[in-house]
């Protein structure tokens, strides 16, 4: 089994609906997302598959996030824009996008700061 793994970033206001302390307050994070894909098999060129497409498929999940106040995003203009629904996020728009028979997202974790994050897989 083959593991790759990528980062980026975005950056985003959001408030949390219910929490009681300054998080219910508008606020903003620098977002690192971490995705990982896992491949068995290596393509013609032995890649699992070019870094080149596995960031340009991610940047797009990303952009719609990036520079945007989430409370208004979809689903997140239903459900709280916390870490963890944010790698939720991630991991359900782009498994449809990369997962293939050989290659399948592994995981996303969301950083909202150096010192906090939250992943997902299945």
């Amino acid at each position: 089994m083959h593991e790759l793994t990528i980062t980026t970033d975005f950056s985003s206001a959001h408030n949390l609906r219910g929490y009681e302390g300054s998080c219910e307050r508008l606020h903003g994070h620098n977002w690192k997302v971490e995705v990982r894909i896992a491949a068995e098999r290596l393509d013609k060129l032995e890649m699992a598959l070019d870094f080149k497409v596995l960031k340009e498929k991610v940047n797009r999940v990303v952009e719609k996030l990036d520079h945007r106040y989430l409370n208004e995003v979809p689903p997140f203009d239903k459900t709280n824009p916390t870490a963890e629904n944010i790698a939720s996020f991630v991991y359900r728009e782009l498994s449809p996008v990369l997962n293939d028979g050989n290659i399948k997202v592994k995981k996303v974790r969301v950083w909202e700061s150096d010192k906090a994050s939250a992943a997902y897989y299945e």
